[in-house]
């Protein structure tokens, strides 16, 4: 294992007016890298601008999107391959801090139970905050720690947190080799929770860096796709509860899970999403057998107890879930439960 190499791995595609911002940003890193860029298939001009102003950095054309995993996976494949030492994920649109590598570096080299590190990751106006972790709640969702609250420097000392965003993360190769790459099913959303959750089940921890600092244009890339967002996350929630939520916590996470769902399939429908919804029901039920044969070996290796998973577990609703807290306050004051 190569003690000293470092990758960066960046997803692409049709990224040319976000690229240059990001490879710019890599190119005054303090820690010496690597940067493989995995082009989808863009038809921008995206792989002539990299070939003709970043000829230092590896590309691997893709002749179409296999999103962010598949995205990802090829340049984490390359990293192992070449033995380094760790392995980074940056996003086409966002811009990191001359420190932040070496930053992430520093921690994992500091901390060796830990697979995975993550950024602070601020909004590209830089007052508010995207992501400091992820986190995953006994209603099966997750969500970004901090996500939309003014950075006053409350989430400034490192902790140790549920998951890592697949944004801006430094990954142990050894964390990768053991529970595999990023899961191409998923496709996009979630996926960097499901590894996290993979991580954390194999007695890898995952820790928080706020000095790691970038900025990031949110859903840049997937918000001009109409239903893209509705049809991953009705595709990908219940892949991602088969897969890793052990036995004894299913009885607590799945109610909860069912309820969630089936509101944020009938909001899609309220919206028009008709093609989202059916095929992101439908893809997760075609998928659910595949789920359940990985899922065999993934509880297998478990190597923590239901206890500590417990204890990293948010209980209760995303701050931002509006709808379901409003439901649950009735239902409470119905019950005339305070």
């Amino acid at each position: 294992m190569n003690a000293l190499k470092v990758y960066v791995v960046i997803p692409n595609w049709n990224g040319t007016d976000r690229l240059r911002a990001s490879l710019d940003s890599l190119k005054v890193q303090t820690q010496p890298h690597e940067v493989v860029v995995v082009d989808n298939g863009s038809v921008d001009g995206s792989i002539e601008l990299m070939e003709k102003n970043y000829p230092s950095v590896i590309l691997i054309k893709h002749d179409h999107n296999k999103g962010f995993a598949g995205g990802v996976n090829p340049g984490l494949k390359l990293a192992i391959e070449d033995k380094a030492r760790y392995a980074a994920l940056l996003n086409n649109d966002a811009v990191a801090d001359k420190d932040w590598l070496k930053h992430l570096v520093k921690f994992l080299d500091s901390n060796p139970k830990a697979g995975i590190v993550t950024s602070k990751i601020l909004e590209a106006g830089g007052k508010e905050l995207d992501s400091t972790g992820d986190i995953y709640t006994t209603w099966g969702l997750p969500y970004p720690r901090g996500r939309d609250e003014e950075d006053q420097g409350q989430y400034d000392e490192q902790r140790w947190v549920f998951g890592a965003s697949g944004g801006a993360s430094l990954y142990r190769i050894k964390t990768l080799e053991e529970i595999g790459l990023f899961d191409e099913d998923f496709f996009a959303y979630y996926e960097d929770i499901d590894i996290s959750f993979r991580a954390q089940l194999t007695g890898w921890k995952i820790g928080y860096e706020p000095k790691a600092t970038v900025l990031h244009q949110i859903s840049a890339t997937s918000a001009p796709i109409k239903g893209f967002a509705t049809y991953h996350t009705l595709k990908n929630l219940p892949l991602l509860f088969w897969k890793n939520v052990p036995w004894p916590l299913m009885p607590v996470i799945g109610p909860r899970l069912f309820i969630l769902y089936w509101g944020i399939a009938m909001r899609a429908l309220s919206r028009g999403l008709f093609a989202a919804f059916f095929k992101g029901v439908l893809m997760s039920m075609v998928l659910w057998p595949k789920k359940l044969m990985q899922r065999h070996r993934i509880q297998k290796n478990r190597k923590v107890s239901v206890d500590y998973l417990k204890s990293i577990i948010v209980y209760d609703l995303p701050p931002n879930a509006n709808h379901l807290r409003n439901l649950r306050a009735k239902w409470w004051h119905l019950r005339g439960k305070a």
